[in-house]
């Protein structure tokens, strides 16, 4: 696994990084003495909080995640369709699966230009396989072990966690998971291979220029979309006896040429699986990116109001809020939003689910097992946001949030060691809770970075991100991001 090689660093990576500000004041140059000095503090202080909680002397948490799982093949994405000849669309269009090559030249341009996160299925198995070919050629290519489920066990196990991993995988690919994961699941001979098509900030191809780095991605699964460990999974989860559950990789199944109902039928066995579960056990669902709104409603109706913890980005939280109310789904969103903005749509996320939850509760004779939403991360560029129910089961929020946002350099970069040379701040210097008129303005505290404050029945946790400048991965930014907040809340 890609996140293998670096483990054994792990425990001293925030040591190295405090060598590595030390490193930067000695030789910064005197004309950036003054932005130096503020990334310094800013890492210094994110550091600090990280290392309040800890896991010394304590039973490792135990973890069990699911679903899938694939290999990525990584590679420049301008790149890659230049050499397939593949010229720049003058028409960017939204398509919900992909069929041809020109679809795939609209779509990439509609996510390309703003810089913002996508995933979609290609239908044209001919046309995939002619992908991955040409891929497989191109110059500073990689593989990678790659899907929600087995990137966040990556993350867990790297952090100190005994995982639980449900997918159907090859045994090259078990071979290079951590020690400290157990995979739940068939053996297969080809696993699914995701496509990831990598782009820095200011790229340009043909007219169009991305506002910041991200990636594209393109599968065509044969296995993930059936969920085909679940079972198996599901027996090794009564001797495991968790700490945590974390369901990711649905978003697998979105557009997927099922019969008719077999998605449904999929969805409402894991439905059983995580209401056998006990009342105790926390439950997160990782969200993704989700265009058939069939699937969402189903995730609305199977799996989320199992789930206490929600975690997802920029782009999923508009498009999960947009559904909640009755609207159609948000396909493309601020890539760079406000804190204000997304405070409000996290406020109304939770709002809306936990009143869903109430009205259940009132009317159900018997014990369904729902469960209220207490725990909500959304990871943008800039910043992470957390909102967690006071009194509830998730702890140190502070923390985990300074954790998730270093956690966002460590991966991007590509590196344990936050080297602040190769960072920036693109959080506004204060920024208002709310977008509602003679809302309370916070200014952004090098010393004291992460703001809290409590509301309502919760308390909201804000922590900026030093942003990587040199950027090495984009792809499962968020899984890390997500994973590493969670093992200090467990």
């Amino acid at each position: 696994m890609e996140e293998g090689g670096r483990v054994s660093w792990m425990k001293y990576g925030s040591v190295v990084s405090a060598f590595v500000v030390l490193l930067a004041l000695w030789f910064r140059s005197p004309e950036n003495a003054g932005l130096d000095d503020r990334l310094d503090t800013v890492l210094s202080s994110l550091l600090r909080a990280e290392r309040k909680v800890g896991m010394n002397n304590v039973a490792k948490p135990k973890v069990a995640v699911g679903f899938g799982g694939c290999v990525d093949l990584i590679v420049d994405g301008v790149s890659l369709l230049n050499k397939i000849g593949l010229p720049p669309t003058e028409q960017p269009l939204h398509h919900d699966y992909i069929e041809n090559i020109d679809q795939l030249a609209q779509s990439f341009a509609y996510f390309f230009a703003p810089g913002a996160a996508a995933e979609r299925f290609m239908l044209n198995d001919t046309l995939f396989s002619e992908l991955v070919e040409g891929a497989r050629d191109l110059p500073g290519n990689r593989w990678a072990v790659g899907g929600n489920a087995p990137v966040m066990a990556g993350r867990m196990a790297t952090e100190g966690c005994d995982v639980l991993l449900g997918g159907s995988f090859s045994p090259d690919f078990t071979d290079v998971l951590s020690q400290d994961i157990t995979v739940a699941g068939n053996i297969v001979e080809e696993p699914d291979i995701h496509l990831i098509l990598e782009y820095p900030a200011g790229v340009s191809w043909g007219h169009y220029t991305s506002r910041r780095a991200n990636r594209y991605i393109i599968h065509s699964d044969e296995h993930n979309p059936y969920l085909a460990s679940l079972e198996e999974f599901a027996e090794k989860l009564k001797d495991f006896k968790p700490d945590l559950l974390v369901v990711g990789g649905l978003q697998m199944m979105d557009n997927f040429p099922f019969q008719s109902g077999e998605q449904d039928a999929l969805l409402s066995r894991l439905a059983e699986v995580l209401s056998s579960s006990s009342p105790m056990l926390g439950i997160h669902f990782e969200m993704a990116s989700f265009v058939e709104e069939s699937i969402m409603e189903n995730l609305l109706h199977y799996i989320i109001p199992h789930a206490d913890s929600l975690g997802m980005n920029e782009q999923e939280l508009p498009n999960l809020l947009s559904l909640l109310k009755g609207s159609n789904i948000t396909v493309l969103s601020d890539p760079n939003p406000r804190v204000a903005t997304v405070l409000d749509q996290m406020r109304a996320v939770y709002r809306i689910l936990n009143q869903r939850y109430k009205d259940a509760s009132a009317q159900s004779d018997t014990n369904s097992q729902h469960k209220p939403l207490t725990r909500l991360h959304v990871h943008t560029l800039a910043f992470q946001a957390m909102i967690v129910t006071r009194g509830s089961q998730w702890k140190n929020t502070m923390s985990a949030t300074a954790k998730a946002s270093l956690t966002a350099n460590r991966h991007v970069c590509g590196s344990d060691d936050i080297d602040p040379n190769k960072a920036r701040l693109i959080m506004d210097d204060s920024f208002s809770v709310s977008r509602r008129e003679g809302s309370q303005r916070i200014p952004l505290q090098e010393t004291r970075p992460i703001s809290c404050w409590d509301e309502d029945d919760y308390e909201i946790c804000v922590a900026p991100v030093l942003v990587c400048t040199e950027v090495y991965q984009t792809a499962g930014g968020g899984d890390n991001i997500s994973a590493a907040g969670l093992v200090l809340q467990i």
